[in-house]
């Protein structure tokens, strides 16, 4: 048997974290959709300064695109792809690779986006990131970071390596 690797679609996509916390003591989450149905439709602003009760202080540096660049108007759960289709916001990979296809061809081959699970695919599933993983999609230059913990490789130790 070989499993399918399996991309990650981060809560992020569909809701918004609060600064409560549960029982757990995690973020509570609300879906986009809560708020959004509640008001009436109307244009999608021009740029992130417009912005006065939702997404204040969103900071947008994603070339010369828009909100409706992307966005479907009075569809919180959709993206607006460069040929009018619209696709769900899960699959906003699809809209990445419109105009990032070298970092998509990358990605497919796992040299981009980074990868978690089996290498060895008949022992379980390759569980690779979304591109909103690494990049916040209105301000996609990555960020970097910092490893949690360094690698545990014999090279590596001390006294070890060649």
């Amino acid at each position: 048997m070989s499993y399918p690797p399996v991309i990650n679609r981060p809560e992020k996509l569909t809701s918004v974290e609060t600064p409560k916390k549960d029982a757990l003591g995690r973020p509570i989450r609300v879906a986009c959709v809560t708020c959004h149905s509640l008001r009436p439709d109307a244009p999608l602003p021009q740029s992130a300064g417009e912005l006065r009760e939702f997404h204040e202080g969103l900071r947008f540096t994603h070339g010369t695109l828009t909100c409706a660049s992307c966005h479907v108007p009075g569809r919180v759960d959709q993206l607006s792809m460069a040929d009018g289709r619209t696709i769900e916001m899960l699959d906003v990979i699809e809209l990445c690779s419109q105009c990032h296809g070298q970092k998509r061809r990358a990605f497919d081959r796992g040299a981009h986006g980074g990868m978690m699970g089996y290498w060895d695919s008949s022992r379980g599933p390759k569980l690779r990131h979304n591109c909103v993983d690494c990049h916040d999609p209105h301000t996609p230059a990555f960020a970097g970071g910092q490893p949690v913990l360094r690698p545990n490789d014999r090279g590596l130790r001390q006294g070890g390596g060649h």
